[in-house]
C-alpha cells in the first residue's frame, strides 16, 4: 500500500538523503522524494501501522534536516 505526503525540504541534496532515510525505517518498502514537487510517496509494508511508520520516518528525515516536516 502506497501513500503521498505532503513534505518541506529545502534542497535537492536533502531530499535524496530523506529519500535514503525514509527506505531504511522498518515497515517501509520503498520511499520516493521529490524536491520540485514537495512530496513524498511511501510504500509500506504488509501489515504495517502507517502512522507509527510515518512518525519513524519524520524522526529519520529530522536527522537528515532538522526542521523537516511532514503531514500525516
Amino acid at each position: 500500500m502506497g501513500k503521498t505526503y505532503k513534505i518541506e525540504v529545502d534542497c535537492a541534496n536533502c531530499a535524496e538523503k530523506m529519500q535514503e532515510a525514509a527506505r531504511k525505517t522498518e515497515g517501509v518498502t520503498d520511499a520516493t522524494v521529490s524536491f520540485m514537487t514537495q512530496k513524498m510517496k511511501v510504500e509500506f509494508a504488509e501489515g504495517a501501522d502507517e502512522k507509527a511508520v510515518m512518525k519513524q520516518v519524520l524522526k529519520a528525515c529530522k536527522k537528515v534536516e532538522p526542521d523537516c516536516e511532514i503531514a500525516f
